[in-house]
């Protein structure tokens, strides 16, 4: 059973994770926003912010230089949102 102290710990974790992916994805795109305007559940694509295929390219170079992770063809559809890309880098990254 996880203590609140965990829990805290794991929400404040996720939560910097959340903020290192929006500063990324602004950054590595040159998007014309501030990291903080992107919302953990908007979409990145389509209505969101409205990368395109190309960008996704860049995304996943991003992600996995950053995170160490590998990212296959199969797992493009997990950059839907920050939250949809947090999930999979926490699922998929290497522990220490």
């Amino acid at each position: 059973m996880s203590t609140f102290t965990e829990i805290h710990a794991l929400a404040e974790q996720r939560s910097a994770l959340n903020a290192r992916l929006r500063s990324l994805l602004v950054e590595g795109l040159e998007l014309p926003i501030v990291a903080g305007m992107i919302e953990d559940d908007q979409p990145l694509f389509g209505r969101g912010l409205e990368l395109d295929s190309l960008d996704t390219l860049e995304i996943v170079s991003l992600v996995e230089e950053e995170f160490e992770v590998y990212i296959t063809d199969d797992d493009k559809s997990v950059f839907g949102s920050i939250n949809k890309v947090a999930d999979y880098i926490v699922a998929n990254r290497p522990r220490p």
